[in-house]
């Protein structure tokens, strides 16, 4: 399935009515994944991102992590809107998690102490980087995803249970699955007021 660059950067878009149903084979989800961390641009081409591709029961246990972690937190009297939207990720198909390894980040820092404030801040825009290469790319393949930030909330645990080094970072989780529902009409505000020439 191919798609005019254009027109995927177009349709990539929140998907939060996600089914337990995948277009494609699971080897092809991990193969397009992998070809995003490989070819993601990053700064000094530290490579610095870590995914873990979860699916099946791995999957589901993420989300069920992030309700009993929620749950000490969220007043009881609003915690059935946090559940509700929980189980929608949990519908899913699978989830991404992307790290960054501080290790690398701090080496870094090291071996070129002039940048060392800048690289925390290239560190998270490379991941954003890699974030939407994966989301564009699952697009493309018929997915639905959409990104969370339950972080650092769930950190200790997703690292208890899926054995993580201490050094990598959670930045976002992103759920996916067959979409179920389209997303609403985007808005866009004037680009004039977004986007300046000089010449």
């Amino acid at each position: 399935m191919s798609k005019d660059f254009y027109e995927s950067v177009e349709k990539r878009r929140s998907i939060y009515g996600i089914s337990k149903e995948s277009p494609i084979s699971d080897e092809r989800i991990k193969e397009i994944i992998q070809h995003a961390v490989k070819h993601a641009p990053s700064a000094f081409n530290s490579q610095s991102a870590r995914v873990i591709l979860l699916l099946a029961e791995h999957h589901d246990k993420l989300w069920n992590i992030t309700k009993e972690e929620l749950r000490k937190v969220v007043p009881e009297d609003k915690f059935t809107a946090t559940e509700d939207r929980l189980s929608g990720f949990q519908k899913g198909y699978g989830t991404v998690l992307f790290f960054e390894d501080q290790m690398v980040i701090q080496s870094l820092q090291q071996q070129f102490p002039l940048y060392q404030e800048n690289f925390p801040i290239w560190s998270q825009q490379a991941n954003g980087m890699l974030q939407y290469i994966v989301w564009t790319s699952l697009e493309i393949e018929g997915l639905g995803a959409n990104l969370q930030h339950y972080n650092p909330l769930i950190d200790e645990e997703v690292k208890k249970e899926w054995h993580i080094p201490p050094s990598w970072k959670l930045i976002a989780q992103m759920p996916f699955g067959k979409p179920t529902s389209l997303p609403d009409e985007k808005s866009f505000q004037p680009i004039e007021n977004r986007f300046k020439t000089f010449k």
